[in-house]
């Protein structure tokens, strides 16, 4: 166990922003964000843009996956202005994968640009249905079970959300992903947000025990797992990251319900974690549960950093290099 302190950061703050303080906290354990957060290979939001977008617009046709068309949008990661969707992979940062591309699907849908054979004849009330959908999508939210969609629909969104998933995957890994990985192997430190090795230790040192959430799914032989070994990251009971729990190819699988389930299972007591990220879901969560959190957000990203501060973000940081940072966890 840990104690965090931060009387001292009113009058002596350095480059952390301290926006909710909290005093005083004996801390237990630590949930942390990977990607942007601590790791730095994957530059999804293109990619993300590009698979919304192609969504949205493709018609979504059953061969909306097919190699051909991965090779074509490999190609052409970065080379568009997809203001809409690039403004949604940014403010959506964190939700489930699932639920992002469903927003590409759901885009379609509103859009018309649907394949024939599907044969959806959607009412306007169906269609309302998706706007308000697609609404709370924007605002944050993954959940519209009180939303009455035809049989027809859902099934269409259930089986196309996770090809559209996997095919997002496998642009990433072809734009970036791949090369920047075999880099890592070699240069762990260039591809890790400056300071996160040191102060992941500094945690584990003072009795913090570390866990990784992802919206990435898990497999051993490559993925977000194969990543954050290559940065350096043990992982593992007793090691520097006890464990890192992932998401679903086709199950939607909010960030915020993965940390409430982690809590009960290991009878964590929000009051005693700190959960640190980058995205909205895992900081909205942390807050919402009474967790200490902190965000890792370049000075540059006002729109999150504006959305973190509404959600009651403790603190603000561009990266791990502040030895303020240090002082703020002492041994229990």
């Amino acid at each position: 166990m840990a104690v965090l302190d931060d009387t001292f950061l009113a009058s002596d703050p350095g480059t952390i922003e301290l926006i909710n303080p909290v005093g005083k906290r004996a801390i237990t354990h630590a949930i942390h964000d990977i990607d942007g957060t601590h790791s730095l290979i994957r530059d999804w939001p293109p990619v993300m843009a590009l698979s919304i977008h192609w969504a949205m617009t493709s018609g979504l046709n059953d061969d909306f996956d097919s190699d051909e068309n991965l090779r074509a949008l490999i190609n052409r990661v970065g080379e568009e202005n997809l203001k809409e969707a690039y403004e949604f992979s940014i403010t959506s940062a964190g939700l489930s994968a699932i639920t992002q591309m469903e927003f590409g699907i759901r885009r379609a849908i509103q859009l018309g640009n649907l394949p024939a054979a599907a044969d959806l004849k959607l009412s306007q009330k169906d269609l309302d249905g998706n706007a308000e959908i697609l609404r709370r999508m924007w605002n944050g939210q993954e959940r519209f079970e009180d939303i009455h969609e035809p049989k027809i629909l859902r099934h269409f969104i259930d089986e196309r959300t996770p090809r559209l998933f996997r095919l997002y995957e496998k642009i990433l890994n072809g734009a970036c992903r791949d090369k920047n990985t075999a880099d890592a192997w070699k240069n762990p430190v260039k591809w890790r947000v400056e300071g996160s090795m040191e102060f992941m230790k500094h945690l584990r040192n003072r009795g913090v025990i570390n866990y990784f959430v992802t919206g990435a799914v898990i497999y051993e032989d490559g993925g977000m797992f194969e990543e954050v070994k290559a940065i350096g990251f043990d992982i593992g009971p007793g090691k520097l990251v006890e464990q890192i729990r992932g998401s679903s190819w086709d199950r939607k699988m909010p960030k915020g319900e993965v940390i409430d389930e982690l809590f009960e299972e290991l009878g964590i007591a929000p009051a005693n974690a700190f959960v640190l990220g980058d995205g909205r879901t895992e900081i909205k969560a942390g807050a919402e549960m009474g967790c200490v959190t902190m965000s890792r957000l370049p000075k540059d990203n006002t729109v999150q950093r504006k959305l973190h501060r509404e959600f009651g973000v403790n603190y603000i940081v561009e990266d791990y290099t502040d030895s303020r940072l240090m002082r703020l966890f002492r041994k229990g």
